[in-house]
């Protein structure tokens, strides 16, 4: 199988960016497609997009509101996020030329019809090779040159590792996955977890209550994963156990923010789109469907929901039977 040597990236947010510097420094031609023509040109003019302010990008990435040109590359990474997935390949199908990786860089489950992104790639795309990207990593370590590690997961291991390998770098190491659903399920979960993980931070609960959250959450995508499933390996790797250490620990993390932010009472951070709150309802219900238990996922969804309060929520988790660990 033949190395994939020039890429496309298409959504030019932050993560995108980001995503399309990983590209180059892997030695790849990169097209970077910009929707928005005046974004397009800010971002020629400076050399730096707004929304990954003090990162230079590297002079080579070709910027392009050409759809149909960025579907002409080898490989190309779809970095919208997830709720927007299904459009931008819908619109990105009738330009491929033939068999093409397109790879999900977005985590979270579709609304309404409780689809995983690889699935919405197929479905939109009869003649793109679905594949997904995820792991701990946030978009401006990834943009620096700040040492990485992710999953790169398709149904074909083999075919997997050939996207790892283009993609690959001595500061980015995607290691490579046949476990597709595994891998979207830890990146769609962990985001409506660190959403209660950081309303705990943010009634300044402690650090002890936050560890036993993180835990007693992932106890909770594990389930939820091997009803699909889902390897131990996976659960236990970077798109799982990894990116939900990453993402329920930091304030560069924007479902944890939001969460903050919920539990110290105030207002959401303008502007910072966290995918956790347009997952957790869909998991929630995905989960109920399956016989899936995950109270503090569904104690998620009930307070973004407006159906109960943070008081409420807290009051109804720490009320629980008490049970063996499991």
């Amino acid at each position: 199988m033949a190395a994939y040597q020039s890429v496309s990236v298409i959504g030019a947010g932050a993560y995108g960016t980001a995503i399309a510097m990983v590209a180059v420094r892997a030695g790849r031609e990169v097209t970077l497609f910009v929707r928005n023509s005046e974004q397009l040109s800010q971002i020629a003019a400076s050399g730096e997009n707004p929304r990954l302010p003090g990162v230079k990008l590297a002079e080579t990435i070709r910027l392009s509101n050409d759809l149909a040109e960025a579907a002409r590359s080898d490989l190309i990474l779809i970095a919208t996020p997830a709720q927007q997935m299904r459009n931008a390949v819908t619109l990105l199908a009738p330009h491929l030329r033939g068999p093409v990786p397109l790879v999900a860089c977005a985590k979270g489950i579709e609304r309404g019809t409780h689809h995983f992104m690889t699935e919405v790639i197929a479905q939109s795309a009869p003649l793109a090779l679905p594949a997904i990207l995820s792991g701990p990593s946030f978009a401006d370590d990834i943009a620096r040159g700040l040492p990485t590690a992710m999953t790169l997961a398709a149904s074909d291991d083999g075919f997997a590792a050939v996207i790892a390998e283009a993609l690959g770098s001595p500061t980015f190491r995607p290691y490579h996955s046949g476990d597709v659903r595994g891998v979207e399920i830890g990146g769609a979960v962990k985001n409506v977890l660190a959403i209660a993980i950081g309303v705990t931070a943010g009634r300044r609960f402690g650090a002890s209550a936050c560890a036993a959250l993180t835990t007693r959450g992932f106890t909770e995508l594990a389930r939820f994963g091997r009803s699909f499933g889902a390897r131990e390996e996976t659960l236990m790797g970077l798109s799982g156990l990894g990116d939900l250490i990453l993402t329920c620990s930091s304030l560069q993390s924007r479902n944890f923010t939001l969460g903050v932010a919920m539990g110290q009472g105030l207002e959401p951070p303008a502007g910072k789109l966290a995918e956790g709150v347009f997952t957790a309802p869909v998991l929630v219900e995905l989960a109920a469907s399956r016989g899936v238990e995950m109270p503090v996922a569904e104690a998620v969804a009930e307070v973004l929901g407006g159906r109960m309060t943070i008081d409420g929520a807290i009051g109804a988790l720490l009320s629980r039977p008490f049970k063996a660990e499991a």
